[in-house]
């Protein structure tokens, strides 16, 4: 089974890319078919085989052959093991699937605000109307569900206030938390934030001591919330068990 999880893991990646390549243009994500964004060929379905198509053509395109990003492929194995993750802690359960559908959007929406500094609003609302369809579920079946909704008015509500008080933040950091408090739940949620907000700083921290950045420049915040949300979705327990012993 953690095979097949795997394999699917690694399908639903080369879709993801699909949608990181063309929802910042607004193109359809169903149609053309895969094509070289280079000579427009189409691309045959033996040449779509996630990792396995990339090493055989030794990562060119099989008619121009120009190269092919190596990030469609790390894109693939990164959703593949991620899957896995996921699936070897919650087991094929309803978490595990909503987990996976947080963790897909997630990775669109990162790398198409680290590609573009815009996040786009069907990236961002459509998980959160599907979280909301989880919180029906768990009312229904008796379960606690309104710390899932707590967890996206105050990420959402907290980011809002930073960015009418700072103008330090975009309204799509906001959706992005608010998204990720509504799958997480209120303490996760807020666990993802304080994440991102390390793990922002750090890397903002290094691009500005190597000068590759100046103060001056956006930085997207985007990816590290991505980054945090998927982080706590596998890890979120342990670390906060951790930090309660620690700290408190």
């Amino acid at each position: 089974m953690s095979i097949f999880v795997f394999v699917f893991g690694l399908l639903i990646g080369s879709f993801l890319n699909v949608c990181i390549y063309r929802i910042p243009k607004e193109e359809s994500i169903a149609y053309p078919p895969s094509h070289c964004t280079s000579c427009n060929n189409r691309i045959k379905s033996y040449d779509l085989i996630p990792v396995i198509s990339w090493i055989l053509l030794k990562g060119k395109c099989r008619h121009c052959k120009e190269k092919i990003s190596v990030r469609y492929t790390l894109v693939e194995l990164f959703t593949g093991v991620i899957y896995l993750s996921l699936f070897l802690k919650y087991g094929l359960t309803l978490e595990f699937l909503k987990f996976i559908i947080l963790s897909s959007f997630l990775i669109v929406i990162g790398l198409i605000d680290y590609d573009t500094t815009d996040v786009y609003t069907v990236t961002t609302w459509v998980p959160i109307i599907i979280g909301a369809l989880f919180i029906g579920y768990k009312a229904y079946v008796g379960q606690d569900y309104l710390t899932y909704i707590y967890g996206f008015l105050a990420c959402g509500g907290i980011i809002a206030l930073i960015i009418l008080l700072t103008k330090g933040m975009g309204w799509g950091d906001a959706e992005i938390c608010a998204l990720g408090g509504i799958f997480l739940g209120l303490s996760n949620g807020l666990l993802m934030m304080l994440l991102s907000f390390v793990i922002g700083g750090t890397v903002g921290a290094y691009l500005l001591a190597t000068k590759k950045k100046s103060r001056k420049d956006y930085i997207p915040f985007g990816p590290y919330i991505a980054m945090a949300a998927i982080i706590v979705s596998l890890f979120g327990s342990y670390i906060l068990e951790w930090y309660m012993k620690t700290f408190l």
